[in-house]
């Protein structure tokens, strides 16, 4: 089921649950999947037609992905923590009609949905968690001997906590730009915004 309450035209509010988007898939109105994830967790996994936006890229150009699109879109990531973000930015320069799968690309293959596989690759946020386990784990066992390891566990835990309180994760970007992370089929700017479709004409 949605996590928001429904009415006859759907879902209020832009979280939607897995098989909610399953139903849009089958309707007749047209759909718009945008996948928010690095290229790498897009070639791993992802929704059966769907677009590799990465977050950074539609942050820079929010406002031509908002003039191609004037239909319902299905904002997906691993989570639903960078689509979310992805709808603030989207929703910042005007664009309506904008949902945010609930649970990401795991939870809608658990629901059935079509997902296409490639190579296997960590999502971005399985590698956080190991880096930042790691970190903290190498701090404790060094504050045996040094104090700056101390210091080093200090720094990991309070940007987590920074990080929950803002919802945003500065250790994911900059893992985001590592070559591991970027090593799908590159995303070209103006060719994803032209799939996307062409900029709206304007009376």
């Amino acid at each position: 089921m949605s996590t928001t309450p429904e009415t006859a035209a759907g879902p209020v509010g832009h979280t939607v649950d897995a098989d909610t988007v399953r139903g849009w898939m089958d309707a007749p109105e047209r759909l718009t999947v945008i996948d928010v994830r690095s290229p790498a967790e897009f070639e791993t996994v992802h929704v059966h037609g769907s677009y590799n936006v990465p977050l950074p890229l539609l942050g820079e150009h929010a406002a031509q992905v908002a003039e191609r699109i004037d239909h319902r879109t299905v904002l997906v990531c691993q989570s639903g923590v960078r689509a979310t973000d992805a709808h603030r930015r989207l929703a910042a320069v005007g664009m309506g009609d904008l949902h945010v799968l609930d649970g990401g690309v795991p939870a809608f293959e658990r629901a059935g949905g079509p997902v296409v596989r490639g190579r296997a690759r960590w999502a971005l946020e399985r590698q956080v968690r190991l880096v930042a386990g790691s970190l903290v784990t190498a701090g404790v066992l060094g504050s045996l001997w040094k104090r700056p390891a101390i210091a080093l566990a200090g720094a990991i835990g309070a940007g987590l906590t920074f990080s929950a309180l803002t919802d945003t994760c500065a250790m994911g970007r900059l893992l985001a730009a590592l070559p591991y992370n970027r090593a799908g089929a590159p995303v070209d700017p103006a060719r994803t915004l032209d799939a996307l479709g062409r900029p709206a004409a304007r009376s």
